[in-house]
C-alpha cells in the first residue's frame, strides 16, 4: 500500500531479490491509493520497472518484475479490501509517509481527519486505515489466517502505532478488534535514500540501460532494513540484507534522530540559504556547522550506540548526502514538516527540556519555509496546512503564533520554558 517510488527501490526490490537469490516466486500486489498514472505505466510493460542504483562505480539499472498487479484505491477500495483478505497474501507493506497514518500528535488515531470520520461514520473506504482495518476484519470472517503487516515509514514504534490505530479504527466504527487476534504488527526501521523521479535522472537511467525506461525509480546503492522477528511467513529477505532483530527500537531511534532529522534540517535551513538540493546543503560548510551540532544533541537519547559508532554512522551519512547524481531535492524533505518534526526534532528538544539551540533553530526554519511560502501564495505542503495558515494570518507577535503552531505539533504551552520562541525565532547572521 503506498505504490511510490521508496516502495519500489526498498520492499519490491528485496522481494526481487529473494525470488532470485533465494529460489522463491514471492508476487506483490501494488496498490496506489490515488494516481493511476503509475498503474498505467507499469500495465504496459507487464507490471515491470526500472530501478536505477547509484554506486561509487556508478550507475546500474535493474528491471524489477515482481508484481503481479497493480489496484488504485480511489477507484477501486473494495478490490484492496478483498486483496487483504485473500489467503494468499502472507504480508502487507506499508509506504503511505507520516501523515498517511491519520494521528494526532500524541499518536491516537485522529477520528475528525475527513477520510478517516467518513469511513467511520458513512462506510466508505477512503482512508489507509480504514482499508486496512475492513480487509482484516473480510479476512478473518473468511478464514483467511494470519498475515503480517509491516509499516515502512519513518515513525518511532510504527507497529505498535499502526496496530493501535486500527484498533481504534474498529473500535470507533463499532466493530470487534478480535479482528487483529491473527496478525502480528511488527517495528521496522528502513532506510534508502529515494529522491522523486525528475527529466534528468530518467535520462541519465537511459542513458545507463541504452534502452528505453519504464517507470523510473533511483537510489543509492546503499539499503538498511531491519525488522522485529514476530515469526510468520515472509520472504527470505535477509538474502538481501535485511535483518530480523529482537528490538527495533535502536536502529529507528539512530536513523530518525541523526538521519532524518539531519534531511529535515538540510532541508529547512537549505532552502533559507538558496539551495535546491541536499548535495548543495552539505557542501554549505554554515549548515554542517548547525548539522554536526544537532547530532551531538541527539547523541544521548542512543546510549545503546558508542561514539565511535555514532562518528562512523554520521561521517557515512555526509558521504551518502554528498552524492550529488542523486538529485534529491530539498522541497520534497521539507514537505509535512508538522508530521516529520514530531518524530525527528521534538524527542531531542524534550530530552533536554527544550535547551537544546542546533533542534531549536530547525522548528525556527521549518516556521520561516511556512511563513515565506505562505506570502508567496505557495502551498505549504503539510497535512495541517489550514491551521499552519489560520496561525500565520493571525493578529499578535511572531513568537506568540509560533507558539500556537508548536501546540499544533503537539507541544504544550506550558512545557515550553520562557524565550524558547525568541531563541528559535532569533536573527542569525549567516542565514
Amino acid at each position: 500500500m503506498g505504490l511510490g517510488n521508496f516502495h519500489r527501490a526498498h520492499q519490491a526490490w528485496y522481494t526481487h531479490a529473494a525470488n532470485t537469490g533465494a529460489a522463491q516466486e514471492w508476487r506483490i500486489t501494488g496498490v496506489a491509493m490515488r494516481n493511476p498514472a503509475l498503474r498505467d505505466a507499469m500495465e504496459a510493460e507487464g507490471w515491470a520497472y526500472d530501478l536505477g542504483i547509484m554506486s561509487p562505480e556508478g550507475l546500474r539499472v535493474e528491471r524489477i518484475a515482481v508484481h503481479d498487479r497493480v489496484l488504485v484505491a480511489a477507484e477501486t477500495p473494495g478490490l484492496v479490501v478483498d486483496a487483504i483478505a485473500d489467503p494468499e497474501v502472507a504480508a502487507v507493506t506499508l509506504t503511505v509517509t507520516e501523515k498517511g497514518y491519520s494521528l494526532t500528535a500524541d499518536g491516537t488515531l485522529d477520528t475528525d481527519d475527513p477520510g478517516i470520520a467518513s469511513d467511520i461514520h458513512t462506510g466508505t473506504t477512503r482512508s489507509v486505515i480504514g482499508l486496512l482495518a475492513r480487509g482484516l476484519t473480510r479476512r478473518t470472517l473468511r478464514g483467511g489466517g494470519a498475515i503480517t503487516v509491516l509499516s515502512c515509514d519513518n515513525l518511532g514504534g510504527n507497529g505498535r502505532l499502526l496496530h493501535r490505530a486500527v484498533t481504534e479504527f474498529l473500535t470507533a466504527s463499532g466493530q470487534s478488534a478480535g479482528a487483529l487476534n491473527d496478525v502480528r504488527f511488527p517495528d521496522t526501521m528502513v532506510d534508502r535514500i529515494t529522491p522523486a523521479t525528475t527529466p534528468a535522472i530518467k535520462a541519465r537511467m537511459q542513458a545507463a540501460a541504452g534502452r528505453a525506461v519504464v517507470a523510473p525509480v533511483m537510489t543509492e546503492d546503499f539499503t538498511e532494513w531491519i525488522i522485529e522477528d514476530t515469526g510468520g511467513t515472509l520472504p527470505d529477505w535477509t538474502s538481501a540484507g535485511a535483518a530480523f532483530v529482537p528490538d527495533v527500537g535502536p536502529y529507528e531511534r539512530r536513523k530518525l534522530l541523526l538521519l532524518n532529522g539531519a534531511h529535515s534540517a538540510l532541508a529547512y535551513g537549505g532552502l533559507l540559504r538558496g539551495h535546491d538540493y541536499v548535495h548543495q546543503a552539505v557542501a554549505d560548510a554554515r549548515l554542517m556547522t548547525h548539522i554536526r551540532a544537532l547530532w551531538a544533541e541527539a547523541a544521548p537519547l542512543l546510549p545503546e550506540f558508542g561514539q565511535d559508532d555514532i562518528a562512523a554512522y554520521t561521517d557515512a551519512l555526509t558521504s551518502r548526502f554528498s552524492v550529488s547524481a542523486l538529485e534529491h531535492r530539498l522541497s520534497q524533505i521539507a514537505m509535512d514538516g508538522s508530521a516529520k518534526l514530531q518524530q525527528r526534532i521534538l524527542p531531542i528538544l524534550r530530552h533536554h527540556r527544550f535547551q537544546a539551540p542546533a533542534a531549536s533553530r530547525v522548528l525556527g526554519d521549518w516556521w520561516r519555509v511556512l511563513t515565506l511560502r505562505d506570502g508567496r501564495g505557495e502551498p505549504l505542503g503539510d497535512p495541517m496546512a489550514q491551521a499552519l495558515q489560520d496561525v500565520i494570518a493571525s493578529a499578535g507577535p511572531e513568537a506568540d503564533r509560533f507558539g500556537q503552531v508548536m501546540q499544533l505539533v503537539g507541544v504544550p504551552a506550558g512545557d515550553l520554558p520562557a524565550g524558547f520562541a525568541a531563541a528559535c525565532l532569533s536573527p542569525r547572521p549567516e542565514s
